[in-house]
């Protein structure tokens, strides 16, 4: 199968290697610099031979020709406008949108070298910066490709994801299979996913059985059972069954292309420490122009116009705020991109910095602390019926029953195995229960507690003290009635998430209150609240209560997470500090979020708190070092110990400059190696 990928893709991201992150570097690519680093140095190699300067420190002398003097000018005017070009092309950008930066510093820097060179090898007294120039060019480009390298790695995860959405696809028409582009497809047709194909858009199985990969869309490595009526989604990977699935979705519309315009507005959606950085960018700018401008007067007056410029020179290029435009947005990158691959989609950058402050988590319970549907907790029998015997009898009388709670005791059953006895004489007692007979030709009830109070049913001693401490817990409670005895009795409740628990645990080993919100009543509240071990719960709240709650967390200052998945979530997600969405909710529950945690699992809001501390580390990290280090080398470069002598060469405060920017891109690329 071909895959070019260019049919139906969901959302263009970086469809080359193309770096469109920075606007100092719109329109660039890793090629580029790649490329014209490469030719850049085999030229600065002739000029260094050539220079008379390296020859004097050196001691030696290369073989000499006609023109050879020529060398060190004309291969540094090559370089100058081959590679140097793209420096000046940036800081005119630059210098036009009012945001003078990196970009406009390096092209101040050798445009100056280049022209008092120029005017040197003219007649004008003094020593050309040839070799200076050509390393510093070099030097430069070397950084920058380094640089967008870090950089598209970081964003190579989208283009891995678009990837997986293959271009063609299976149609079936009138039975039979027969490619065809993806973006030819209509909702409700019919496609056929072979085992190992990829799935190319959002349906429903209508036929088949299989597993498939999700790990992409959702970040969980276990693949997931699919038969018929469930769910697929484009981008994930079918198996080992074929599946007949129904499209439901198509190209922008799937959730594929949602998870990817997410994590493009995240990308694009700037921090306040990534705010301060661009202010310290923009001042460190004006600093270094005005400190290269100083320093040019000053040795000019002390020394001479060609060492003057040399110092200038340098303090431009030293003072490139070049780590500091890296610092943040590389981490923020990174970090999207590991959010993405571990089922953490970010919404607003600002939520993901303010994560690591929070005091309280509020959750809601129906699905969210609990699977939202009716699980059996407990089952008890009389004498001479097990435990099995209760469960596969009263699945077989709930087969047909349409009822919540008779599906959770026919799911169980299923769950376990157990051969369920076909039913005769089926009927459903409105309000009450279900009758029918079974294979031992024996009438049976599976009913209420109404039931056994209108029919004046005794309970056998055996039960009556569970049951009544079930009531107390809020569960549901289905007795099991043959020739009006009760032979046993099953009770159900709101099956809570067994993710649940950890999650709680691990919030308060980082020292965070957690509360549930509820409008269910107080026994079962307190029965959840209980069993996860909950600092706090509010029960029988209404919709429009919800909010209220949150602004009772957030007193005195608390910063609050909201956990939900439902409509009537969507006010308190809006109104705490932080709000996050079960990834399995509604839409209006996960539009009004911060952050959507796409697998449904209450554990990765411990994700989100982990990754919010460990990427404002590396952010303050970062920021420290691209601060720090021009605070010295300003400085240095300047000339203050001229006297020690100790001074710097253009070149090699281009290489200082380079190295603290590829340390910054190493120290945020070790945000990769966190472990949730």
């Amino acid at each position: 199968m071909e895959h070019d990928h260019c049919h139906n893709r969901p959302v263009k991201h970086a469809e080359s290697v193309e770096h469109t992150g920075h606007d100092k570097h719109a329109g660039h690519s890793v090629a580029m610099f790649r490329d014209k680093f490469w030719l850049s140095f085999a030229l600065t190699i002739p000029v260094l031979i050539y220079s008379e300067t390296i020859q004097r420190w050196l001691h030696f002398t290369p073989p000499g020709f006609r023109g050879s003097s020529l060398i060190p000018f004309i291969l540094s005017a090559i370089i100058f406008f081959y590679g140097g070009l793209v420096f000046i092309r940036g800081g005119l950008g630059e210098l036009k949108a009012k945001r003078p930066g990196m970009m406009t510093l390096i092209s101040m820097a050798i445009s100056v070298a280049f022209a008092y060179s120029l005017a040197v090898q003219l007649g004008l007294s003094g020593e050309a910066f040839f070799w200076e120039l050509a390393t510093l060019v070099t030097i430069m480009l070397l950084g920058h490709w380094l640089e967008m390298a870090s950089v598209s790695k970081a964003e190579s995860a989208l283009d891995a994801i678009a990837k997986l959405l293959p271009d063609k696809a299976e149609k079936l028409v009138n039975g039979k299979p027969q490619m065809v582009l993806v973006s030819k497809l209509a909702i409700g047709d019919l496609v056929l996913i072979r085992p190992g194909a990829a799935i190319p858009v959002d349906g429903m199985v209508v036929q088949g059985a299989s597993s498939v990969d999700e790990a992409a869309i959702t970040g969980e490595s276990k693949p997931v059972g699919k038969q018929t009526n469930d769910e697929v989604v484009a981008g994930t990977i079918n198996q080992d069954g074929s599946l007949t699935v129904r499209v439901t979705k198509l190209g922008e519309d799937t959730a594929l292309a949602g998870i990817m315009r997410l994590v493009a507005e995240a990308q694009a959606s700037k921090s306040n420490v990534q705010i301060l950085a661009d202010k310290a960018a923009y001042v460190l700018t004006i600093v270094a122009i005005v400190a290269g401008v100083l320093t040019f007067l000053a040795w000019a007056l002390t020394k001479n116009t060609g060492f003057a410029l040399e110092r200038s020179v340098t303090v431009l290029i030293i003072a490139c705020p070049h780590a500091l435009g890296l610092a943040i947005p590389l981490v923020v990158s990174i970090s999207t991109t590991l959010s993405a691959r571990n089922g953490l989609l970010i919404r607003k950058r600002l939520a993901l910095e303010s994560a690591r402050k929070l005091d309280w988590v509020l959750f809601d319970k129906t699905g969210t602390l609990t699977k939202g549907e009716h699980g059996i907790t407990d089952i008890w029998t009389t004498q001479g019926y097990s435990d099995d015997d209760i469960l596969r009898l009263t699945a077989s009388l709930e087969q047909s029953s349409e009822h919540i709670v008779g599906k959770g005791i026919v799911k169980k059953a299923q769950e376990k195995r157990l051969p369920l006895s076909k039913v005769a004489d089926f009927l459903a007692l409105p309000g009450l229960g279900v009758k029918g007979t079974l294979d031992d030709s024996k009438a049976y009830v599976a009913v209420s507690r109404r039931y056994i109070q209108e029919n004046k049913l005794e309970v056998p001693d055996a039960l009556r003290s569970h049951i009544k401490q079930a009531a107390k817990d809020g569960k549901t409670e289905v007795y099991l009635v043959r020739d009006n005895i009760v032979i046993g009795a099953l009770a159900l409740a709101d099956v809570i998430r067994e993710e649940s628990k950890e999650a709680i645990t691990a919030l308060k080993k980082l020292g965070i209150k957690t509360a549930m919100i509820t409008g269910d009543s107080q026994d079962v509240a307190a029965y959840v609240a209980t069993r996860l071990g909950l600092d706090q719960y509010f029960a029988q709240v209404r919709p429009e209560d919800k909010v209220a709650k949150v602004k009772q967390l957030q007193a005195n200052s608390q910063r609050v997470a909201m956990v939900g998945d439902g409509i009537n979530d969507a006010p308190a997600l809006t109104q705490a500090d932080i709000g996050l969405a079960i990834g399995a909710g509604t839409d209006v529950a996960i539009k009004s979020a911060d952050i959507i945690l796409v697998k449904s699992d209450p554990r990765d809001v411990v994700k989100v708190i982990k990754l919010s501390k460990a990427t404002y580390s590396k952010m303050r990290q970062n920021l420290a070092w691209a601060s720090g280090y021009n605070i010295v080398a300003i400085p240095l470069a300047a000339g203050v110990l001229y006297k020690y002598s100790i001074v710097l060469a253009p070149a090699v405060g281009a290489v200082l400059m380079s190295i603290s920017t590829i340390i910054v891109a190493l120290n945020a690329q070790l945000l990769r190696r966190l472990r949730f």
